[in-house]
């Protein structure tokens, strides 16, 4: 009499293995990188500008009309307490116009990310692996660097115009340490208010939207932060003036380009621009990663 066949085992059911490996390493993954998004973002942000040829001649025709145009216009004319003894018009108004140009290429550079959102690649970003922080840290740091770049040449193209004897009353001598001492705050501009146009830009559906915000906001921005006209002399829209971050950018521009004898009494001291500045910068950063992570 032949002995019965042993039972056979039913299969067991992957999901419920035991092996610590299935269910840990396995499936998380190797975790994802911050910097690589990052970069890629940036970058992309860089090879659409060089491609916009237009875009190139505009960033560097338009902010030397502009000071060249508004300088000569009103220095024959503009009188005012608290401009800086010893400086001409076209001197104050140049660290404005620095602070106008990192101000508006971030706008433009921001524009970007309702642009991205429209053609889908933004979703397809968001869906991937990459942090949220990648995401803004990307697409601020591109902007930041055409920002940082296009102020730096136009900062470095006016230190040459009064070799053609054009400005009488214009003169600007800078050191090497000062130069070093402008490029380091100039990027902490840049990272804010590009930080800023990201803030404002990723819950706008519509460029002519995100342009209607730049006419009543961010315009008046530059123009109430001592970059026109000085804070002495402003009335009552000097408390606006103070409570701006932007004002202590410019005052900070100004205090780093011209001597401390120069500089009007008015202007907030080098070290509060530069906490203002930094903490703008890391505040917009902030509400950038919290609004991506609403999506």
């Amino acid at each position: 009499m032949s002995s019965p066949a042993p039972p056979v085992s039913a299969p067991s059911d992957p999901s419920t293995t035991s092996d610590p490996v299935v269910g840990t390493a396995r499936d998380a993954g190797p975790e994802p990188s911050l910097w690589r998004p990052a970069v890629a973002l940036a970058r992309r942000e860089l090879v659409r500008f060089l491609r916009q040829r237009t875009r190139i001649i505009g960033a560097l025709v338009q902010p030397v009309l502009f000071w060249v145009l508004f300088g000569v216009g009103l220095s024959g004319s503009f009188s005012m307490s608290g401009v800086e003894q010893g400086v001409g018009y076209q001197a104050y108004f140049l660290p404005g116009v620095a602070a106008m140009i990192v101000l508006f290429t971030a706008i433009f550079a921001t524009i970007s990310i309702i642009e991205d959102r429209d053609a889908g690649f933004l979703q397809g970003v968001l869906a991937s692996s990459a942090p949220r922080l990648s995401v803004v840290l990307g697409k601020v740091g591109g902007g930041a660097i055409l920002a940082f770049g296009q102020a730096a040449l136009f900062l470095a193209l006016a230190a040459l115009l009064p070799l053609t004897g054009l400005f009488d009353d214009f003169s600007l001598a800078i050191t090497a340490g000062r130069a070093i001492a402008i490029a380091a705050f100039l990027a902490a501009m840049s990272i804010a208010l590009t930080a800023l146009g990201f803030c404002i830009a990723w819950p706008s559906r519509s460029t002519q939207g995100y342009h209607a915000i730049m006419s009543v906001f961010l315009f008046p921005m530059w123009l109430l932060s001592g970059a026109f006209f000085p804070v002495e002399g402003a009335g009552w829209l000097r408390w606006i003036m103070y409570a701006n971050p932007l004002t202590y950018g410019v005052a900070g521009l100004r205090r780093l380009m011209f001597p401390p004898e120069t500089i009007a009494a008015s202007t907030p001291p080098m070290a509060v621009c530069w906490i203002v500045t930094l903490v703008f910068a890391a505040v917009c950063v902030a509400i950038g990663v919290k609004q991506t992570r609403r999506v």
